[in-house]
């Protein structure tokens, strides 16, 4: 599948801010499943931006505005190429996967995604009481399949429920949220259970018959190390395996690693519009 994705993001301050320094992770990856064929990023007030790649792998624009300015836009449109099959119902839990994943070796080059965060963090009842549910598994696939079912079936979509800076614990107590939330939750009981687990922020194609539930601006998901095969992306809003409908931007911790904008200013508050097209253009 080809996709050319529309994003664009407008701030609109209370007063005119003097300066702002931002911070843009929006360049979708480029890696063996899936290719930017083309990118750009549009800004106004027009400003020169530097590009680097951060501690996870993302690609970063920062640019800096000097001048006053009352709004803030910046638009991006990439058009990328995703080319994935579906492999984790085949993955066996082989003794050389079980070797791998019981190794110290194996645990200290995944410590990051093996630490809990403020995002992720979850009291060890709540853990408790979804590993109840869920059952304990040796296997790391069938555990994160169970889970991620087990989120789909018990938490309700509900986009009014939380907000960007709703922690994985506050969530279970709500049992509603967004895929932002949902994603937390299922990284949080993961990594109680020794599995590594990714933050994935990306865009997810809702065609016109499409059954997909996601937010209107940017999608979230999980990425689960699998000894031996590499990281596999999981969708509990959905239910189901991340595949070619699933457009990944960035990878990290949570979403704190990951935020599509981040800046500081010198003003007044502000508002953010958001805008997403996700449209095909090849299948």
């Amino acid at each position: 599948m080809i996709y050319r994705i529309e994003h664009t993001n407008t701030f609109h301050y209370e007063t005119p801010v003097d300066q702002s320094l931002n911070h843009v992770r929006l360049k979708p990856r480029t890696d063996v499943c899936q290719k930017v064929v083309s990118y750009r990023t549009e800004i106004s007030p027009a400003s020169m931006s530097k590009e680097y790649t951060d501690l996870w792998g993302n690609q970063v624009e920062t640019f800096f505005i000097p001048e006053q300015h009352q709004t803030l836009k910046v638009k991006t449109t990439s058009t990328v190429s995703v080319q994935r099959s579906p492999f984790i119902g085949k993955i066996e839990n082989s003794p050389e996967m079980r070797d791998i994943f019981g190794s110290a070796l194996f645990r200290q080059h995944y410590l990051a995604f093996l630490n809990e965060t403020s995002y992720t963090f979850m009291e060890d009842g709540q853990i408790a009481a979804i590993m109840s549910d869920v059952g304990s598994v040796d296997n790391p696939v069938r555990l994160s399949l169970r889970l991620m079912s087990y989120i789909h079936e018990t938490f309700g979509y509900d986009a009014k429920a939380t907000n960007v800076d709703t922690k994985a614990n506050e969530a279970y107590t709500l049992k509603r949220g967004v895929c932002q939330d949902f994603a937390h939750i299922m990284i949080g009981v993961l990594r109680s259970q020794g599995v590594p687990t990714r933050y994935v922020s990306g865009y997810l194609y809702i065609g016109e018959d499409s059954a997909f539930v996601g937010d209107a601006a940017t999608h979230a998901w999980v990425e689960v190390m699998i000894p031996g095969i590499g990281w596999v992306g999981l969708d509990p809003t959905n239910n189901v395996e991340a595949l070619g409908s699933h457009i990944r931007v960035g990878t990290g911790r949570d979403y704190g690693d990951v935020s599509p904008l981040q800046g500081v200013y010198r003003g007044g508050r502000h508002t953010l519009d958001v805008s997403v097209g996700v449209k095909v253009l090849e299948k």
